[in-house]
């Protein structure tokens, strides 16, 4: 039988401690077989390795080296494993820093008849559904975890088939150990001898500037008129795909047009303002809402409004660098929007008055030529009676005889009026979208 250390391992192990200690002690085999009998452990534990199991008893070495108690003892009696969990092994010349690298950075995977799934290792703390993105199509499996201005690639080609047409992949997210499972299902249940092979980028840590763009294939389920010019895109991801786009990101699309390939990025909007903030609203994540002016003399958006229902357009992963934190730690948030510049601000918005109770003002200020192109008028007036911190400012440019509102463009002064702290030392933040003029008039 072997002996391994695997104190390190507790805090990762997929069923928690209370399950591994279970056995500790006695024979455990039948409860190892029993859970996941296809586990490689020899290689997952090769780092673990204290020795093989003595049939002599052995005097334990005198001195500090062994003045820790050991925890307990978990005898593989048939020589198939020996688990020891000690608090500390200070006699073995066994590096801790190098058995969290070398085991529990990355990545193994294990099988039952009808499900594959793969355990992704990231140790970040602050791991959540955003942070892992997850295709899986023509046979080829392709897994990348974001950690910060970094990205971990799983990417395997060849694979035996998945059940990818009639089962959606599962992604379950271990916050508090940064632990990612991808839960696939088999097309035939028999057994596997390996994941697939491993394609280029497998198994690599990188920067996200150098991994490039990865497209899926969406359908566009639904397309809905919100101004004259402007339609809000309802596009169905696969089913064997997991991709959530975090709040202040946007995703490209890719259309083939006059046989160029032509992309443009996009921000995602929900499919509504939430006007109930008693509970966070939480979306199936199985659809991706795009908020479109369609330009008359534009070939994307043109080419975009002649989709049918049922057609497909290729979608990015999500770029972007804007971080949640930056609202966390605000006290008043002025969002300043022009046309649809307004779209990044929809989940923004949403986020703002739902999570973060610091917020004493969220105040939308939003520039438009005419009163018809405001974006969901009606439903930010409705948000002002919904939540007393929040308020909006329509301004327009070319405004009717009929409008009572301000009128003019972005200008120090017509901030000046609008933008004021809620108290002399409160911290802000000013989030600015639009034309590249009125962002950089407005940073000025």
């Amino acid at each position: 039988g072997f002996v391994y250390n695997v104190t390190p391992y507790m805090e990762y192990h997929p069923g928690g401690e209370d399950e591994l200690m279970k056995a500790a002690g006695t024979d455990g085999t039948d409860l190892f077989d029993q859970v996941h009998r296809w586990v490689n452990y020899e290689s997952m534990l090769k780092e673990c390795l204290v020795g093989r199991m003595a049939v002599k008893p052995i005097a334990a070495p005198k001195g500090e080296g062994f003045k820790n108690e050991i925890i307990s003892v978990m005898l593989y009696s048939r020589t198939v494993l020996v688990l020891v969990v000690f608090s500390k092994l200070l006699a073995l010349d066994l590096s801790l820093k190098k058995i969290l690298n070398n085991v529990f950075g990355f990545y193994d995977w294990f099988q039952t008849d009808s499900l594959i799934t793969i355990v992704i290792y990231t140790k970040q703390k602050d791991m959540n559904a955003e942070l892992a993105i997850v295709d899986c199509q023509d046979k080829r499996l392709r897994g990348e975890i974001i950690v910060d201005d970094h990205s971990y690639l799983v990417e395997v080609g060849r694979c035996c088939n998945f059940a990818c047409e009639t089962f959606s992949l599962l992604v379950n997210i271990a916050e508090k150990v940064g632990k990612v499972e991808i839960i696939l299902k088999k097309k035939d249940n028999i057994h596997w001898k390996m994941l697939g092979q491993p394609l280029e980028h497998h198994n690599t840590f990188i920067k996200r500037k150098d991994r490039g763009l990865f497209y899926r294939k969406c359908k566009l389920v639904s397309k809905m008129e919100v101004t004259h010019d402007t339609k809000l895109f309802c596009l169905m991801l696969p089913k064997s795909t997991h991709l959530r786009v975090p709040t202040g990101q946007h995703v490209y699309l890719k259309q083939i047009i006059a046989g160029t390939e032509v992309v443009k990025p996009y921000t995602p909007v929900l499919p509504f303002l939430p006007l109930d903030f008693k509970e966070p609203s939480h979306y199936d994540g199985a659809h991706i809402y795009l908020m479109i002016k369609i330009y008359s003399c534009g070939l994307f958006t043109q080419a975009l409004d002649h989709l049918q229902i049922g057609n497909c357009i290729s979608v990015s992963n999500p770029e972007g660098n804007f971080k949640k934190s930056q609202v966390q730690t605000s006290e008043d948030l002025f969002l300043l929007a022009a046309g649809t510049g307004f779209t990044p601000m929809v989940k923004l918005l949403n986020y703002a008055l739902t999570e973060v109770s610091c917020l004493r003002i969220v105040k939308l200020i939003f520039f438009n030529k005419t009163d018809d192109d405001i974006l969901w008028r009606n439903q930010l007036e409705q948000l002002v009676l919904k939540d007393e911190r929040f308020e909006v400012q329509f301004i327009l440019s070319q405004p009717s005889k009929d409008w009572v509102g301000k009128q003019g463009k972005i200008s120090s002064s017509l901030l000046s009026e609008f933008v004021k702290r809620s108290r002399t030392d409160s911290k802000v933040l000013i989030c600015i979208c639009g034309p590249t003029p009125f962002a950089e008039q407005g940073v000025q």
